[in-house]
């Protein structure tokens, strides 16, 4: 009994150290494998080759091209030691600080012949930069840079390439204009589209006629330099004639002398163009104040006291526009408004009876002045916005489509959205900024 213990324990014992055995050389190969494989994702790729750096051309001097060669092994590499991407980084002194300013990945398939290139933006015109490239693994290993041997400075060409695209537009939109006001001086009707607020005009003024009340024109409270309140003087000389033809008492109170100048000429032009050059009261365009709460106290006082049938008002205001639409509301006057201050374009809409909104105002001065140079200016910007709307359209329509690129890539090719999305990048990066 003894002896077959004693045996059955020496096979045991002999057994537990052939398992030992195997389990220290499968480990000491685990080790070596796992050292082997550090050592290799550790291991940095060849750096690309032949770099070159140059200024962008036709740019505004803010832009150099950098373009290198692949690495040379970047192709042959194994999955662990592959390229992911070149790093490109930048300084002002070749043994400065180098900076990282954009990463190029290689292309998919491509050949390391292939020449890469990546435009680096922000840079300041006329100063000196030396770019380096590395090659970094998808491990994070970074090869040894190559770097180039001379500055390079971004310069200012005579014409911004990225720019071009406004050349065709400029001349189509200045043609047009030019080709209007021939037509307009050679007496061709220029086919523009009727105004609300200029209809109501005759509206306002018959109204006061036959109440036998006046009428209030308020240019603003701006000076004749603004455009505002050269338009609203415009709005005027309509607003005047029809008075003069309908015999109704026409008041114009400023705020500006030169503004009641201008007026009174306006006033008298247009009383003398209705044939009624004896109606004209010069008294009627005075000046009140510069002050602006001043101004708009008597204001609100004198529609109070007089009760105007019409109150017009054509030009440049601020706070006081809620006080003037308010009480000539309060009144029951017939109210038109006119104004390019978008803060102030709610106030008007809320209590006037027509309001022209921003550029519909300067249309209206174009349309009531009856001059070739306005009105061919007028048409010529129709011609504009016709473009701007086809652009607004085909981005969006790039837009949806480049959004849609992955159902693309199933029927049409998956080169189609990558390149509607180039397209719209264009379109939103450098069109519209």
């Amino acid at each position: 009994m003894r002896s077959a213990t004693v045996g059955h324990y020496e096979r045991s014992r002999s057994a537990g150290g052939v398992r030992s055995s195997i389990q220290t050389g499968t480990a000491i190969v685990l080790t070596s494998l796992l050292v082997l494989v550090s050592a290799a994702a550790a291991s940095p790729p060849a750096p690309p080759r032949n770099l070159s750096v140059a200024d962008y051309p036709w740019d505004n001097g803010n832009q150099i091209v950098v373009r290198f060669q692949p690495s040379a092994d970047a192709a042959d590499a194994p999955p662990a030691t592959a390229v992911d991407h070149y790093a490109i980084e930048r300084s002002v002194e070749k043994d400065g600080t180098y900076g990282l300013v954009a990463e190029v990945r290689p292309l998919a398939g491509a050949g390391s012949d292939v020449e890469l290139s990546v435009t680096l933006g922000n840079c300041e015109r006329l100063q000196p930069y030396f770019v380096r490239v590395r090659a970094v693994t998808t491990a994070g290993a970074k090869s040894d840079p190559i770097t180039t041997a001379q500055p390079v400075q971004a310069t200012r060409q005579w014409m911004d390439g990225n720019r071009f695209w406004l050349a065709p537009i400029t001349l189509i939109l200045c043609g047009a204009v030019l080709i209007y006001i021939e037509l307009a001086r050679r007496g061709k009707d220029l086919k523009i589209r009727k105004i609300a607020g200029l209809e109501a005009v005759d509206e306002a003024v018959g109204r006061a006629t036959e109440m036998g009340r006046s009428c209030l024109f308020v240019p603003g409270i701006t000076d004749i330099n603004d455009m505002q309140t050269v338009a609203g003087i415009t709005v005027l000389s309509r607003v005047a004639k029809t008075a003069a033809q309908y015999d109704a008492r026409i008041e114009v109170p400023t705020s500006k002398a030169l503004v009641m100048a201008t007026a009174r000429e306006t006033l008298e032009s247009s009383f003398l163009a209705a044939g009624r050059p004896d109606a004209y009261n010069e008294d009627l365009v005075y000046y009140v104040t510069d002050d602006q709460f001043g101004y708009v106290a008597y204001l609100a006082g004198h529609m109070v006291r007089e009760k105007p049938a019409a109150c017009f008002y054509m030009g440049s205001f601020f706070a006081e526009s809620l006080v003037l639409a308010e009480t000539g509301n309060s009144i029951g006057a017939i109210q038109v408004a006119g104004t390019a201050q978008p803060a102030q374009l709610p106030f008007f809409v809320a209590a006037c009876d027509y309001t022209l909104i921003g550029e519909e105002f300067f249309a209206a001065s174009a349309y009531l002045s009856g001059e070739p140079l306005q009105l061919g200016s007028l048409k010529g910007q129709d011609v504009g916005k016709l473009i701007a709307g086809a652009m607004i359209i085909f981005g969006c329509g790039l837009a949806t489509l480049a959004s849609l690129s992955l159902a693309l890539a199933n029927t049409i090719g998956p080169a189609a959205g990558e390149q509607f999305g180039a397209v719209t990048d264009f379109l939103k990066n450098t069109v519209l900024q």
